[in-house]
């Protein structure tokens, strides 16, 4: 019987990322990646990543492991309430979002809120009232909003202008969809943060959305543990493997990998006030 070859699967270090850049969208704390979270810190330091914006999905989530960072500053967070956790909040909640973002100067937008209809675990009033309730609270603290928002493009977009948050600061989390959301979305003035899915053979229409956003209204993120990137899919995503996704949508616009890079650390920079 002939041996399965083994896959070769090429580092991230050899992409050659020789500038600093940003890693937007990440979970470090969660047990996938807790467990060897130094190593991993610096492999994405190597990786020219400066800073990673670690996402807390929820307030008792921010409490609990929040000090996992404190010898780590290139950190920086996001925290809010995901949709498929709605039907959990309370006013509590926004109490103690209201208080940590007040007091804790790492905390820089809020998020990852918004629409899930993919799971179908939380009713759509329920999910759409959550939302605009953080909404408010993010107008109220003068922060950013990271949305999430899985089969509800339309409607999250809907929610979104109703509420008046055009050209307000609003970073699309794990963009997937085609040039007709990015239209919409980038004509009311937001930014595009770009996942690892665009570098999935088939995944055509990403591909093509990914051409079409202006890099200055783009951004790189892995969502790890999740939605790892080619050529490391179906291993466990971290902030190192970026890079691939940077390096696809470089290929994509025709444009070197580096350039790409720096613009879209630029435009991180600026909007989370790094």
């Amino acid at each position: 019987m002939t041996k399965k070859k083994k896959k070769i699967r090429p580092l991230p270090q050899t992409i050659g990322i020789n500038v600093p850049g940003v890693e937007t969208h990440a979970h470090l704390d969660l047990d996938d990646l807790v467990n060897d979270l130094p190593e991993v810190l610096a492999r994405a330091k190597e990786c020219g990543i400066a800073k990673i914006g670690n996402v807390f999905l929820g307030p008792q989530a921010y409490e609990k492991n929040r000090a996992l960072f404190d010898d780590h500053p290139e950190v920086f967070f996001v925290l809010g309430v995901h949709p498929n956790n709605s039907d959990k909040y309370t006013d509590s909640d926004t109490e103690a979002m209201r208080t940590a973002f007040k007091a804790d100067s790492r905390l820089k937008a809020l998020g990852e809120i918004g629409l899930d209809f993919y799971w179908d675990r939380v009713p759509y009033d329920v999910q759409e009232n959550v939302f605009r309730t953080q909404l408010g609270l993010a107008e109220e603290l003068d922060v950013p909003v990271v949305i999430h928002s899985r089969d509800a493009h339309e409607k999250t977009l809907d929610v979104l202008e109703d509420f008046g948050w055009r050209d307000k600061p609003l970073l699309w989390h794990c963009f997937g969809s085609g040039v007709a959301t990015a239209k919409r979305i980038l004509d009311n003035g937001w930014h595009i943060s770009i996942p690892g899915p665009v570098t999935y053979k088939k995944n055509v229409e990403a591909q093509e959305a990914a051409k079409y956003i202006p890099v200055e209204r783009m951004m790189f993120e892995t969502d790890c543990p999740f939605l790892t990137p080619e050529p490391w899919r179906g291993k466990r995503n971290e902030p190192a493997y970026v890079v691939f996704t940077a390096a696809k949508v470089a290929e994509l616009k025709g444009m070197d990998v580096n350039e790409l890079w720096a613009i879209c650390a630029k435009n991180a920079y600026d909007f989370f006030g790094l």
